[in-house]
């Protein structure tokens, strides 16, 4: 059986992702090389989206690429995670988008690859992104038998928790029922800090974590929801798990679990809080947790941790590949372009990859032993996979989770209802 290797620098690498913690730096950063690229060699265009000021497992692979590549130069275009979509779209629409950029599976996301390919902005690809895609994946990768993306991970969205300042907040045990977390609330509230960390003023952390409430709420009960609601058998405001959900995340607005001035809080908050010991939690993809160590004192001791479940709830947590790399239609670099993304799917790369993003890998993640690795709390759970892809890459266009965000921001500011969110959600899946 393949093993996650245990110590303690393996368990730190063992976490992170490409969007989840603090203020970013904007711009661009060449890679490895000479600006335009060695005499005679090739240089293509790279745009990924990042949430930190800290280095992209994206860009630490461009580098290795360049430097065993002395031919090739890379030119990354990292963007703001907030407006990746937004700006993504508006380059292909333009024509100056890069040769490469990141994307995401489906049709729920501005950068999802099912839209962008049927608006004729990708290139197919072949064979080597095919042997990637997880089987019954397919609709959210292909049109027409064609592939569209290439995935790179599985990210498990639960919540990133520091253990090491939960104990030296009087929280011995991470809280596994609902009455347990909101006590858990009030323990770090009394103590000047908060439970959770969220960045209210970003919507996609906010999207992530009323997300990830859902897991519970609506997946758990309901693991068909999404084609439920395709097939006109329900909708979200007709849902009494997408009521609950919301209620959820208001319940723990009010009861403090957020920390003060969540609603106007950037993605730096949550590094700062995490980092610094003033929370100890926050719904971000699995791998955060690496660039945020790196930051926070060793004794931080990040996991995986699942939300709890409703009263009688199932167990049950966000589970899926969420990243994919798509090439641009219309590039003059495709050759070389492809050239990179053969490297990137092979063992060596896919290891590097797992390792410096701390994201599981993209197949056989069930196989691995889990023991004494962030992900040991949340290992029975993927072994009996008792996880539920993220929704929004299944939702039928970006409107639904645009809804969402914004709708879960106007929660927080008392700007919208439970039932205005839901209802513009369903507008939004209808339009």
């Amino acid at each position: 059986m393949p093993t996650v290797p245990a110590s303690t620098s393996r368990r730190r690498a063992l976490m992170a992702a490409p969007i989840a913690a603090a203020l970013i730096l904007t711009g661009c950063s060449g890679s490895s090389g000479t600006e335009n690229g060695s005499e005679g060699g090739t240089e293509f265009t790279f745009t990924f989206a990042t949430s930190n000021n800290l280095e992209s497992p994206y860009q630490t692979l461009a580098d290795t690429y360049v430097e065993s590549h002395p031919d090739v130069t890379i030119q990354t275009n990292p963007v703001p995670n907030d407006r990746y979509g937004e700006t993504i779209r508006t380059q292909l629409q333009g024509g100056n988008a890069s040769d490469l950029i990141q994307t995401t599976p489906g049709s729920g996301d501005a950068r999802g690859i099912i839209p962008l390919a049927e608006a004729g902005f990708l290139e197919p690809l072949g064979d080597t992104a095919r042997s990637l895609v997880l089987e019954g994946s397919e609709p959210v990768y292909e049109i027409d038998g064609e592939v569209y993306g290439q995935p790179l991970d599985f990210t498990v969205a639960a919540l990133v928790a520091t253990r090491g300042t939960a104990t030296q907040k009087g929280i011995t045990d991470f809280p596994k029922t609902m009455d347990e977390f909101t006590a858990a609330c009030g323990t770090m509230k009394d103590q000047g800090g908060s439970l959770m960390v969220l960045a209210g003023a970003a919507g996609p952390n906010v999207g992530l974590t009323i997300q990830g409430i859902s897991a519970t709420r609506v997946y758990g009960e309901t693991p068909d929801w999404n084609q439920q609601r395709a097939d006109g058998k329900t909708t979200f405001a007709a849902s009494q798990g997408w009521k609950d959900t919301l209620q959820t995340f208001l319940d723990l607005n009010e009861a403090g679990c957020f920390q003060p001035g969540a609603a106007g809080a950037g993605f730096d908050a949550i590094t700062n809080g995490l980092a610094q010991g003033t929370s100890v939690a926050s719904f971000i993809p699995s791998g955060a947790a690496v660039e945020i160590s790196r930051a926070a004192p060793k004794e931080a001791d990040f996991a995986v941790e699942p939300f709890p479940a409703a009263d009688g709830g199932k167990a049950m947590v966000l589970g899926s590949s969420n990243y994919t790399l798509s090439m641009n239609a219309a590039s003059e670099k495709k050759e070389a372009v492809q050239a990179f993304m053969d490297w990137l799917a092979e063992p060596a790369q896919q290891q590097q990859y797992y390792e410096i993003s701390g994201e599981l890998p993209v197949s056989n993640f069930d196989e691995l032993d889990f023991t004494d690795t962030i992900y040991e709390e949340v290992a029975p759970l993927l072994t009996e996979e008792a996880y539920t892809p993220l929704p929004n890459n299944i939702w039928p266009n970006p409107s639904v989770y645009d809804a969402l965000q914004t709708g879960g921001q106007g929660l927080l500011t008392g700007q919208k209802s439970i039932d205005d969110v839901l209802k513009d959600m369903d507008a939004a899946w209808d339009s």
